[in-house]
C-alpha cells in the first residue's frame, strides 16, 4: 500500500534515558497506588472521580460539551434535555465500557489478546444507541475513504487487512503476557492508540477506540483502577499539542516525541493522584491519633471530653485558621458552640495545644500533623 510509509509495524521510535527513568518513575507510583490501603469509601470515591473524568476527557476531545460536574449528575441517576441526550449516551456508553473491563480484567482476571474482534467489540460499546449522532455502524469497519483534517485515511478495503497487521505486530514484538514488563506495556498501549488513529479503522469513534484500547493495555498489566483516566486526561488537557504530536509523528515516521510527550503526561498525572491518596491517608492517621490521644485524656465530664474531641477533628489538615472558623468548621461543633461562651472556645482551644495536637501562632492554629513523623522510619 502505497503513501502510508508511516504504517511499518515495527519498532519506529527510541527511548531515551530520561524517558527510561521516566518510565521507572511510573512503575514505582503505580506500585506505591496499587499497595495503599483506602478505606472502603475512598476507594469507591477515586474510583468514580477516575471514570467521570476519563469519559469527560475522552469524549470531549471528540466535541462532547459535557462537563464534569454535569456527568457526576448523570452517574447519580440524572437524566439531560432531550436535545442533550446524545451527549448523555457518549458519556455513558465510555463508562460502561470502563466498567466492563474492570469487571474483566481486574476483578474476573481476564486476559484477552488484541485481535480485530475485540477492537470491534470496544467500537461497538462506544458508540451504541447514538442513531444519527454516530457515522457509521457500531462494531463494523468503514466502507468508505476518510479524511481527519489534513490526513486521508487509507482506503477501506485495506481496513482488516491493516488491523490484522496491527494486532499480530502487537503479539509478536510487546511479549505479551509471557515476558512483557511494566514500561514495555506502557509503550505498546501508547503506541496501540497511535496506530488506530492512522489506520482509522470506523467511519467515527476511532479516537475513542484507540484510547479504550489503550486503558484495556495499561490495565491489562496492573495500572490501578483509580488512576484510569490518566492519559486520556491528560491529552484532553493538551488537546492542541496532542493532535500536532499525532501529526509530527505520521510526518516523520517517528514516534519517539509523541511517546516522551504521552510519557511525561502519565507520570506527572500518576504524581498528582499519588499526592491525593497519600492526602487520604494522612487524614486517616491523623484521625486515629486524635481517638490514641484522647483515649489516654484523663476527664471529668463526658460531654466536655467530647466536644473538645469533635472540635479536633473538625479542624482543617493544610491551613491555618481562626477560633471561629473551627468553632463553626461542621453542624456538630457549630451546635455545640452556638450557645458557648467564647472564652470556653479559647479555653478548649488552649487544652488542645497542650495535648500538642494543635499549634497556635499569632491568634491562628494549625494541627500539628508533623507529630505523624515519628510514625515514619528514620532516614538521614
Amino acid at each position: 500500500m502505497e503513501g502510508y510509509p508511516h504504517l511499518i509495524f515495527r519498532r519506529h521510535w527510541e527511548i531515551s534515558t530520561k524517558v527510561q527513568y521516566q518510565l521507572g518513575e511510573c512503575e514505582a507510583m503505580s506500585r506505591i497506588i496499587a499497595n495503599s490501603p483506602l478505606r472502603p469509601k475512598d476507594r469507591d470515591t477515586l474510583l468514580q472521580l477516575s471514570l467521570i473524568k476519563g469519559a469527560q476527557a475522552t469524549t470531549a476531545i471528540e466535541g462532547n460539551t459535557l462537563t464534569q460536574e454535569e456527568i457526576e449528575r448523570i452517574y447519580e441517576g440524572d437524566r439531560l434535555p432531550v436535545s442533550r441526550q446524545y451527549q448523555q449516551i457518549e458519556v455513558t456508553n465510555v463508562i460502561e465500557a470502563f466498567n466492563h473491563l474492570l469487571k474483566a480484567v481486574v476483578r474476573e482476571g481476564q486476559e484477552w489478546l488484541i485481535t480485530p474482534d475485540l477492537v470491534r467489540d470496544f467500537h461497538r460499546r462506544i458508540t451504541q444507541n447514538l442513531g444519527e449522532h454516530i457515522d457509521g455502524i457500531p462494531g463494523k469497519w468503514r466502507e468508505d475513504r476518510r479524511q481527519v483534517g489534513p490526513y486521508l485515511a487509507p482506503e477501506h478495503r485495506y481496513v482488516p487487512e491493516l488491523m490484522q497487521k496491527l494486532c499480530d505486530w502487537l503479539l509478536i514484538d510487546f511479549h505479551y503476557p509471557r515476558e512483557q514488563d511494566f514500561s514495555t506495556a506502557v509503550i505498546q498501549a501508547i503506541v496501540t492508540h497511535v496506530y488506530i488513529e492512522w489506520i482509522h479503522p470506523f467511519a467515527d469513534g476511532n479516537g475513542r477506540t484507540g484510547r479504550l484500547v489503550e486503558f484495556f493495555i495499561l490495565l491489562r498489566k496492573g495500572l490501578p483502577s483509580v488512576v484510569s483516566h490518566i492519559l486520556s486526561n491528560f491529552y484532553n488537557q493538551t488537546r492542541t499539542e496532542y493532535y500536532r504530536q499525532l501529526n509530527n509523528a505520521r510526518k516523520e515516521r517517528d514516534l519517539t516525541k509523541f511517546i516522551a510527550y504521552a510519557i511525561q503526561g502519565f507520570r506527572d498525572g500518576l504524581e498528582e493522584n499519588l499526592e491525593v491518596i497519600q492526602d487520604g491517608q494522612l487524614k486517616i492517621f491523623w484521625r486515629n491519633h486524635i481517638f490514641e490521644t484522647f483515649a489516654d485524656f484523663k476527664y471529668t465530664k463526658r460531654s466536655v471530653f467530647k466536644r473538645k474531641r469533635s472540635l479536633m477533628l473538625a479542624a482543617p489538615l493544610s491551613r491555618w485558621f481562626d477560633m471561629n472558623e473551627i468553632a463553626y468548621a461542621n453542624p456538630e461543633t457549630s451546635k455545640e458552640y452556638a450557645v458557648l461562651a467564647q472564652a470556653t472556645l479559647k479555653r478548649d482551644l488552649d487544652e488542645l495545644v497542650a495535648m500538642d495536637l494543635l499549634i497556635r501562632k499569632d491568634g491562628k492554629y494549625h494541627t500539628n500533623t508533623s507529630r505523624l513523623l515519628a510514625y515514619l522510619p528514620e532516614k538521614r
